[in-house]
């Protein structure tokens, strides 16, 4: 039984049945304005927490209004962008609702972005302001724009508001949010207020309380912070901020408890990591949202049973379309077939059209998703060319001209009415949730003077998309497989977020081509599952915690072979891979090792180095233990002995 899905279903006997349609929203409205709305209802409820600090929503509204006239003093105004590199903390939710009261446009940086990407995004968006720590800025937007390092907020209230406000208007950007280009180079999509305010108001596929407290665990940069953030501050619910960085799954399952979260977003990755290895930990939600690639029918057929309390939400959508496009909301059992993508939200139409160009009505039959509504973005931050591209002019239902976005994703409508995703029309793929242009890698690559020609292609194993390089080199260069690996690789780290780092790089003499001239990724790929992945270390133990480790590993990244100072992220993994590789030592070995002990020195040494260190510890103690019962004349139990040892094993 789907929940609070309103839509009729269309039938395919009138062209007109192949546009369908969520409910109608509600009038736009700015962000800011919607949460000062809540705030003058319910002033002293708590608006946002974070472990021991909290903001109630009139505490909230008026920090905004404090900062807000520091900014406006610094230049800043309606449709002007503002770069914020801030940690996750309850201080950047007001930094964000800041930056919209003074008319900005914040642009979110990751701290884990390599300083070489952080400066290409600034150098493209050209921001009027960057706000954040001088200690974690370095040399970021130097020469672009002012740094602004905010100071404590109690520093700031006895400043002067301006004297009139800036005349913000639905239409005036709310964010912008880069993604990676087919040519290598970052697009900031830009979206305006009445784009979230469609997203977080009066939604048709969910029913969001006040009583109800979101997580914010997505990267502020990543569009699913958009409805984490402004969701509860805008429904009168609140926002529990998870801690700063990375979080391993003991530390998600711990703040989920001590915060009281009932709603929750996570990328497929980490949903199916946490159904796999730690699925109490989702017990106290009511409302579970998860999307940013396909879902594992599995995984959900597991969830609801486990959970058949829970509400959940398979949600699509580009961040050209404003987080979600389309959802699919249940809390029973799956229909059959895969997990759908559904139907169109609050304020958004759908159609697929075939390579003709005609609306597709008829259950079964793919074509490229369009989307078209209140949801859609601006278009790209200066390249108006690209925003020409991919945000187009099609027939609607009428034959009238329909302003739309062409998603670049094959989907088909199912029997029930739903949409079924159905992969790329190019070549895009998603890696870990993350829209992934493998152009993007293959232009740091060949930026490399030992490089002639490089593609990158998505492989799957069964553990998940990978992207793995073939790489021609200049004659000139010299380097053997394993080096070339290991400094492309270097190459690309510095570069690109850890998710674009290919797993694999191989050398070959020539790229295959297709009748057509073009390189044909089909032999690529063939070629690639014929070839092992190289051993970067013969010396490396085959037994005990070592072999164990490598076997883990070579299972996880799908390698067949692993070195003693391999770096996890190097050969292709990622947060996910970790916590399940962290959750088989657990078990097998009786030894935690903590998320960040492991991001610290990434390699099977290490982690072996570890497993044997604590083991140690633990026979040391059981055999103090013993001998101090053996001194007082007590002889352990041969069977609690084997019990004890059981239980570590």
């Amino acid at each position: 039984m789907s929940v609070s899905i309103t839509h009729s279903p269309a039938t395919a006997q009138s062209p007109a049945a192949a546009y369908r349609y969520g409910r109608a929203a509600r009038p736009a409205r700015c962000v800011h304005e919607l949460v000062r709305r809540q705030a003058d209802r319910t002033p002293d409820a708590i608006a946002v927490s974070q472990g021991g600090t909290t903001l109630t929503y009139a505490q909230l509204d008026a920090a905004g209004d404090v900062y807000a006239a520091a900014l406006t003093a610094r230049g800043v105004g309606p449709d002007r962008v503002v770069a914020v590199l801030a940690p996750r903390s309850v201080r950047l939710v007001v930094l964000l609702l800041a930056v919209l009261k003074a008319g900005g446009a914040y642009l979110a940086l990751d701290h884990e972005m390599p300083a070489a990407r952080r400066e290409t995004v600034l150098a493209d968006a050209r921001p009027v302001l960057l706000i954040g720590e001088l200690d974690d800025l370095g040399n970021a937007g130097a020469g672009v724009c002012p740094v602004w390092e905010p100071p404590a907020l109690g520093d700031l209230m006895g400043c002067d508001a301006p004297a009139a406000w800036p005349d913000v208007n639905p239409s005036h950007l709310a964010y912008v949010s880069y993604t990676s280009g087919s040519t290598g180079e970052p697009k900031g999509v830009c979206v305006p207020h009445a784009a979230v305010s469609r997203l977080v108001a009066d939604q048709d596929w969910a029913d969001f309380t006040a009583s109800d407290v979101f997580l914010q665990l997505s990267p502020v940069a990543f569009d699913a912070s958009t409805l984490e953030i402004w969701t509860p501050l805008t429904t009168g619910g609140r926002l529990a901020v998870a801690p700063a960085g990375r979080i391993a799954p003991d530390v998600l399952e711990t703040t989920l408890r001590d915060e009281g979260v009932t709603v929750m977003w996570l990328t497929a990755g980490y949903f199916h990591h946490l159904v796999d290895c730690r699925p109490t930990a989702l017990a106290g939600l009511r409302h579970l949202l998860a999307g940013g690639d396909a879902l594992s029918r599995h995984h959900v057929d597991q969830l609801l049973a486990l959970h058949p309390h829970l509400v959940f939400t398979n949600g699509y959508g580009p961040t050209e379309n404003t987080t979600f496009t389309t959802c699919w909301t249940t809390r029973a059992e799956l229909p059959a077939g895969p997990v759908p993508i559904g139907r169109p939200v609050t304020g958004t139409g759908v159609v697929l059209l075939d390579g003709m160009g005609r609306a597709v009505a008829e259950p079964g039959e793919a074509g490229e998703l369009h989307t078209f509504g209140e949801g859609l973005a601006r278009g790209y931050l200066h390249r108006p060319h690209a925003t020409a591209e991919r945000f187009v002019t099609i027939a609607g239902p009428d034959g009238e001209p329909l302003h739309a976005y062409r998603t670049g994703d094959l989907a088909r409508w199912n029997a029930s009415g739903e949409l079924e995703f159905l992969g790329r029309v190019d070549h895009q793929v998603k890696i870990q949730g993350y829209r992934v242009e493998p152009g993007a890698v293959e232009s740091v690559l060949v930026g490399s003077a030992a490089v002639r020609d490089a593609v990158v292609v998505a492989t799957d194993d069964g553990g998940g998309k990978k992207l793995a390089a073939c790489v021609v080199l200049h004659p000139a260069a010299s380097l053997t497989a394993d080096r070339a690996e290991l400094e492309l690789s270097a190459l690309v780290r510095d570069r690109l977020p850890a998710y674009m780092i290919p797993s694999r790089v191989v050398l070959l003499d020539e790229l295959p081509l297709g009748s057509t001239g073009k390189v044909d990724r089909a032999a690529l790929l063939a070629h690639l599952a014929t070839v092992p992945a190289p051993r970067v270390d013969e010396g490396f133990e085959a037994s005990g915690v070592a072999g164990h480790v490598s076997a883990l590993w070579r299972e996880l990244l799908g390698v067949t072979d692993v070195g003693a100072e391999d770096d996890f992220f190097e050969r292709g993994g990622h947060s996910v891979l970790v916590g399940r590789m962290l959750h088989q030592i657990d078990l097998k070995w009786g030894v935690r090792m903590p998320f960040g002990a492991f991001l610290s020195d990434p390699t099977p040494r290490s982690v072996t180095a570890f497993v044997d260190t604590r083991r140690n510890a633990n026979d040391e103690a059981v055999r103090r233990t013993e001998e101090g019962r053996s001194s007082e004349g007590l002889t352990p139990s041969p069977a609690r002995g084997r019990a004890d040892r059981s239980d570590r094993l």
